[in-house]
């Protein structure tokens, strides 16, 4: 795992006002992830959010946080996949610092 970084990627997704369909989305998403040799490490369901104001052609969004640990190659592979996935609206990756090991007591 040492060659892996850790990430947090916000998605935003377009579930076409169906929120039942939001969980099949989700776990088809997650399972892009780890295709692309991602290990997941925590899935945050944030649940749909008005957006502040309207730039496209959605007035909301249901919002989803992975947090993830991948090769760096693996985050542009990303990107470029769910830019063309017509269910993830919008999408942004940081790099997180690596977790901290728990001390033995």
């Amino acid at each position: 795992m040492s060659n892996k970084n850790r990430y947090e990627g916000l998605l935003v997704l377009n579930v076409h006002g169906n929120e039942d369909g939001a969980k099949e989305v989700i776990e088809r998403l997650e399972g892009e992830f780890k295709k692309d040799g991602a290990t997941v490490e925590q899935v945050q369901k944030m649940d749909r959010r008005q957006f502040s104001y309207t730039a496209g052609k959605l007035e909301s969004g249901y919002y989803v946080n992975f947090i993830f640990n991948a090769p760096a190659a693996s985050i542009d592979k990303l990107k470029a996949r769910f830019t063309l996935d017509e269910d993830v609206y919008r999408q942004h990756y940081q790099k997180l610092a690596a977790k901290k090991a728990a001390k033995a007591a």
